[in-house]
């Protein structure tokens, strides 16, 4: 491999909470904190966070909250290989991505998901 690919944090962040807490902590947000947030097509809100956008995800098959993080990469090949030579055990069917998408999944050491997105797809 020619160099190591930089990574920085993305903007995205998201919260994928058990359905029955999804609601409120949609409200809890919107009408507790009055912070502006969004209902998008497929289900998910997500709160205008400051510099990041925090994504609300209702998750049927979860039992307590999880935070997901996203890390961008100027080059995704470069950064799976990587990550696959530093040890780093892809994820992808955590969650699919759309076809087109140059991302894929990992997890850190402490199991939490991270989402390695080129480039102006985050």
């Amino acid at each position: 491999m020619a160099g190591k690919p930089n990574f920085r944090g993305g903007r995205n962040i998201a919260m994928k909470l058990p359905a029955d807490r999804f609601e409120s902590v949609v409200s809890f947000y919107r009408d507790t904190l009055s912070m502006p947030v969004t209902e998008h097509e497929s289900g998910s809100f997500s709160v205008d966070f400051g510099p990041v956008n925090l994504w609300l995800d209702r998750v049927p098959a979860v039992s307590q909250a999880e935070l997901w993080l996203e890390i961008v990469s100027d080059d995704t090949a470069a950064a799976a290989a990587h990550l696959g030579q530093m040890g780093v055990v892809r994820c992808d069917d955590i969650e699919p991505l759309p076809k087109s998408f140059k991302g894929f999944w990992v997890k850190n050491p402490a199991d939490i998901v991270h989402l390695v997105a080129e480039s102006g797809e985050d």
